[in-house]
């Protein structure tokens, strides 16, 4: 058993460093990547200090603070698709097919219509009123969903989250309309995926829930291998189920929405990036909690990337190029799963 386990996390090691090692080079090429052009070795020689005027205000001003947002968007969102497909044992769980995306932008609505205009400083706010949507449509999965004989029905999860989706994005529909025209066309590119966040004020915005929820969940990837077994054996191993089930999905629905707060409503990536990470370490959550935050991060990077530079002039949001390649993806596991 002992050889079994030091193997796996020999496994989960190898493939989790490969994974860090193709983040940087796909962030260098993103950070290469633009109308200037920006060699990885001038990049690299910038960040030492070493490099022109130019390439310092090209990279630390306009680039650097959208690449960041996109790392800590694509971490988030990997991350919290694989908490719900662990609480929910449900291997179609992700927060845009829950409906949490549906309530996070309900919550955005609700802040640019009745609370603030958008400027630079709204960005501190958003997270807290896209959470708040967030959890107001996880309460009503929970409470719609559960069954007092048999716990949450993981097929009821999916049919109840589409449904509330469906309400709330009408809900969120009918008061967008009622958006001066600036903020409306801020709405609607968040709605597509359009990362907004592209000032530092974002970054400091989003990093803490990043930096704070993170480590929690991987804390707690322990409960969560014992939760995602069932609830009798979970609580015959001495886990408190409900406490951590409650925990952990709040730490999901954080990590969703203030990660769609600053890079807009982009769907699939919590679907996708657990499933490749499963595949490649294992289903122990310890080992493929970081690495599908990783994969999170360079499927998110790499859309935003191909959106702003493949298709120049007319940039492409990211969560277009995310749902090209998640759809396909998402049919593929809709077929295999009985």
């Amino acid at each position: 058993m002992n050889n079994l386990l030091n193997k796996d996390n020999k496994r989960a090691f190898i493939v989790t460093t490969v994974f860090i090692v193709i983040s940087v080079i796909v962030v260098l090429l993103s950070l290469n990547t633009g109308t200037l052009k920006i060699s990885p070795l001038k990049v690299i020689q910038t960040f030492l200090g070493q490099g022109d005027f130019e390439s310092s205000t090209v990279l630390f001003d306009y680039r650097m603070p959208r690449i960041l947002i996109t790392m800590l968007a694509g971490i988030g969102l990997g991350i919290s698709g694989a908490i719900l497909q662990g609480l929910t044992r449900n291997s179609l769980a992700d927060p845009g097919i829950l409906g949490l995306h549906a309530g996070a932008a309900f919550g955005l609505i609700i802040f640019v219509t009745f609370f603030h205009s958008m400027n630079e400083h709204s960005a501190l706010f958003i997270p807290l009123f896209t959470f708040g949507g967030g959890v107001l449509t996880a309460l009503l999965i929970v409470l719609l969903a559960y069954d007092p004989n048999k716990g949450l029905l993981p097929i009821r999860l999916i049919l109840v989250g589409i449904a509330i989706s469906t309400g709330f994005s009408a809900i969120a529909l009918f008061f967008s309309l009622r958006l001066n025209e600036e903020t409306y066309s801020f709405a609607a590119r968040w709605l597509v995926g359009d990362v907004w966040g592209r000032d530092w004020i974002n970054v400091i915005a989003l990093l803490p829930w990043i930096l704070i929820l993170v480590p929690f969940t991987w804390i707690k990837s322990k409960a969560l291998n014992a939760i995602s077994l069932g609830d009798d054996i979970a609580s015959g191993l001495g886990v408190s189920v409900e406490k951590n089930r409650i925990l952990l999905l709040a730490a999901a629905v954080g990590l969703s929405s203030a990660s769609v707060a600053m890079a807009g409503g982009i769907g699939f990536i919590g679907l996708a990036a657990p499933h490749l990470a499963r595949r490649l370490v294992g289903p122990m959550y310890q080992h493929f909690l970081p690495l599908s935050g990783l994969i999170g991060l360079i499927i998110l990077v790499l859309s935003d990337t191909i959106g702003r530079s493949i298709f120049q002039p007319n940039a492409i949001p990211a969560g277009i190029v995310v749902a090209a390649i998640g759809a396909p993806y998402f049919l593929y596991l809709l077929a295999k799963t009985k």
